[in-house]
């Protein structure tokens, strides 16, 4: 078990450039299990979590072969079906959330899919509902051994039909999208989350052969085809992590540039940032941050104090709650942050407290940061990191903080950031990866 040592107080310069995006990478891999012919994605994030799928395909009998740093083939045309039921899937699908996109491909296309109950942060109650519903209304037969955790669905034949989505899952709409894209007949998927991951897996699908239309739209309508094709899919920067640059470079008064970010991907995110004071401009495709002393958190217009808080796309995203909460400690003024979706993802303040900033956690699911202006800075601390959303906050916590932080559960956050270390030390971060002996 490694730790991260960091001592804070310095400013960063340069440029970073973000990795492919995590969200997305979880499932238009899954996705390769639609067809035989051969998929090449690129800008695939070399993360645990992203890692772990890959090697759950490849022990499901997916030929995969890394072509470069970033991209990779994939041929799913000799799936291993015996393995969704042996004790190594039990143990490998357990300790990742992601591998239940996979179950989607395989009912449609097998005739049965397979998981048990998966892992991954532990934010808050995430429950499989939509997922499992959304095939039963395609026609498929579940079952659940609730002694072993483990869900099954089985089908001859999916067939189209209407659904409501009970809320807009993003993983639940990507796995239903999968599995209808080869069923018999139309499926209309209304309530469907409309994120950027979600159009991205839309447009892969549409080049291997699928007829989507409604992508971007919160109503999904997809005509069902025999089989797929093979193609070329390359996966958007990660948003979450461009996110996390910005609020980086705010807290620690630095000049910053943020490479090809995609901008007409990023919804809500400029726009919330700058309403925290952070100056950021847009440069062809790049985000170009200049070092400010201070920032001060915008008011309503009525001069109540802002609030941020979480919804589904074009929402702002929950993933950057954690950030902005850290950010916010460090304004000038005060802001309300509210997340609705997960009520154990802003238990992690405690440890932002122990390090002198002024948060009062109101309840589960709502914080109010009062800023220090940099006029008292945070104080550095030993912690460690609960999930990937709340261990980089930490981090970014650390960075600014004086003296010198020590976090421990480091794993949690390199599921989610590639070579964060590294990339944060090119840019004049004093970080250490340091191998725990206790």
């Amino acid at each position: 078990m490694s730790v991260f040592k960091i001592e804070g107080g310095h400013r960063l310069s340069g440029s970073i450039t973000p990795q492919g995006a995590k969200n997305e990478a979880l499932q238009v891999i899954c996705a390769v299990l639609l067809t035989p012919e051969k998929i090449t994605i690129s800008n695939i994030p070399n993360i645990r979590d992203v890692n772990k799928l890959i090697f759950i395909l490849r022990e499901l009998g997916v030929k995969i072969e890394k072509i470069n740093k970033d991209t990779y083939t994939f041929i799913a045309d000799d799936i291993d079906l015996d393995y969704l039921e042996s004790l190594e899937f039990k143990k490998d699908g357990s300790s990742l959330r992601g591998s239940i996109m996979i179950v989607g491909p395989l009912l449609t296309r097998f005739g049965k899919g397979y998981i048990p109950r998966p892992g991954g942060d532990k934010i808050g109650r995430r429950r499989l509902d939509t997922h499992f519903e959304g095939f039963i209304n395609l026609g498929a037969k579940f079952r659940y051994n609730k002694d072993e955790y483990f869900y099954g669905v089985e089908a001859d034949k999916l067939k189209g039909t209407y659904m409501l989505l009970d809320e807009a899952s993003v993983t639940g709409t990507a796995n239903i999208l999968m599995a209808a894209v080869l069923a018999e007949g139309e499926t209309t998927i209304y309530h469907a989350a409309c994120e950027p991951y979600i159009q991205q897996l839309s447009k892969m699908l549409i080049s291997m052969g699928a007829k989507i239309t409604g992508v971007g739209s919160n109503r999904l309508v997809i005509q069902g085809v025999e089989s797929l094709k093979g193609c070329d899919h390359r996966i958007l920067p990660d948003m979450i992590e461009i996110g996390s640059w910005i609020g980086m470079a705010a807290i620690t008064k630095s000049e910053l540039t943020i490479k090809d970010v995609s901008w007409d991907n990023l919804g809500q995110i400029p726009s919330v940032f700058r309403k925290l004071g952070i100056n950021l401009e847009k440069r062809g495709d790049d985000i170009y941050i200049p070092a400010q002393d201070s920032y001060t958190i915008q008011n309503y217009l009525d001069d109540s104090i802002l609030t941020v808080s979480d919804a589904p796309w074009p929402g702002f995203t929950p993933d950057l709650l954690s950030i902005v909460l850290v950010v916010a400690t460090q304004a000038n003024g005060s802001v309300l942050i509210h997340q609705k979706m997960f009520e154990s993802r802003l238990f992690f303040v405690d440890k932002i407290i122990d390090m002198g900033a002024k948060v009062i956690l109101c309840d589960p699911h709502r914080a109010t940061v009062i800023g220090l202006n940099h006029k008292s800075s945070l104080r550095a601390t030993t912690m460690s990191s609960p999930d990937i959303r709340a261990g980089i906050s930490l981090l970014i916590a650390a960075l600014s903080a004086e003296g010198t932080s020590i976090i421990h559960n480091i794993e949690q956050i390199d599921r989610g950031y590639e070579d964060i270390d590294e990339r944060l030390r090119s840019i004049g971060a004093k970080i250490e990866r340091i191998e725990n002996t206790f």
